[in-house]
């Protein structure tokens, strides 16, 4: 295990900043989740860590030695692909023992860790076998038995399950979780998929334009967003997002009705709400009434969108009701569950949103 210290880590292509200044403290054994927007940094920040590519500025630490300057090999991490980076023309075996060989290691420790890392990721009856007479599902397990193997400080994740489909994805997303946990190592896993980064990770680190805009763990993230791009990036279907203008203390006036709502020292604010904590209920009982513009059936959900004072509502119910395009419905808001952001820094106010 090992714990990480990274600080005022900035990287610049010429003129153009990616990273801005990333602080980040990680705890031994740790499992963190970089998620983010195509081009928000998390690649860059991984690739730097790896020691694939310089930092402009900044200082990493792995186990309070500075690693900044160091190569990948001497940083004591391992890395696992999107793309598996396997040799063709290697079996299995040799794959898996090949960072060994590299490091001089006797056959007989090769075989014995290759054996280990094999039975650990049920990959024993395929040793033999070359990658291509392996589905995608086994190769990763073979790019990730080839980590293993170097018994490093720090696991690297760059998108492992992209290439993968939907029902192997969450196949291996168990398995990942699963080693990381048993071998009790640091790990730093990049995606842009938020649902591998909610179920895997102790912590999420949310990025957005190569700053850190939120470091939580995934549920502190979803119930209590920092601010209104961390609240309109996490969720499926996303928050529900409007603007509110103060008409006194706690009350504010949104969708063509007055809302109770804590405001702070801002005048105009934007609400945020859940599409599962919009409830729909008997007409005159709700808070604003709304025409249907479309219905989804995803079989366990119930997806509206539901148009309300010129401003669509997502609205997501386990319950199943017949409703079609151009009924009408009644919604209540609950004020707890109401989220506050100040407009003009998109800050949240605290005091509101409970989850």
């Amino acid at each position: 295990m090992a714990r990480m210290s990274i600080r005022n880590l900035r990287k610049a292509f010429g003129a153009v900043e990616v990273l801005h200044g990333l602080d980040i403290e990680i705890a031994d054994g740790e499992f963190i989740a970089v998620l983010g927007e195509s081009g928000c940094g998390k690649s860059t920040f991984l690739r730097i860590v790896a020691g694939l590519e310089d930092a402009t500025t900044g200082e990493i630490d792995i186990d309070e030695r500075e690693v900044t300057h160091l190569t990948p090999k001497e940083r004591d991490i391992a890395m696992v692909f999107q793309t598996y980076a396997l040799y063709p023309h290697m079996t299995v075996r040799e794959n898996i023992e090949f960072p060994l060989e590299v490091l001089g290691q006797s056959r007989e420790e090769r075989t014995r860790r290759s054996d280990e890392a094999a039975a650990l990721l049920n990959l024993a009856p395929y040793l033999d076998r070359k990658p291509r007479d392996l589905s995608g599902g086994q190769r990763q397990r073979v790019s990730m038995a080839r980590a293993i193997v170097r018994e490093p400080k720090v696991f690297l994740f760059d998108e492992p399950l992209s290439n993968l489909d939907a029902k192997l994805r969450v196949q291996m997303r168990g398995e990942i979780r699963r080693l990381q946990q048993r071998l009790g190592v640091t790990a730093i896993y990049v995606t842009h998929d938020q649902v591998e980064a909610l179920t895997m990770a102790d912590r999420v680190m949310l990025m957005n334009g190569g700053r850190i805009e939120q470091f939580a763990p995934p549920l502190e993230l979803y119930d209590h967003p920092a601010s209104l791009f961390t609240a309109g990036f996490i969720g499926s279907p996303p928050m529900n997002l409007f603007e509110a203008t103060a008409t006194a203390p706690g009350r504010v006036a949104a969708l063509g009705t007055e809302l109770a709502a804590p405001t702070g020292a801002a005048r105009e604010v934007t609400l945020g709400i859940r599409p599962e904590h919009l409830e729909i209920v008997q007409g005159g009982q709700g808070h604003v009434t709304g025409r249907v513009d479309s219905a989804e059936n995803t079989g366990d959900r119930l997806i509206l969108a539901v148009e309300v004072d010129g401003q669509m509502l997502n609205v997501s119910m386990s319950e199943r009701r017949r409703l079609t395009p151009g009924d009408t419905v009644d919604l209540a808001l609950s004020p707890e569950r109401l989220h506050v952001f100040d407009r003009s820094t998109g800050l949240r106010i605290e005091g509101n949103g409970a989850g």
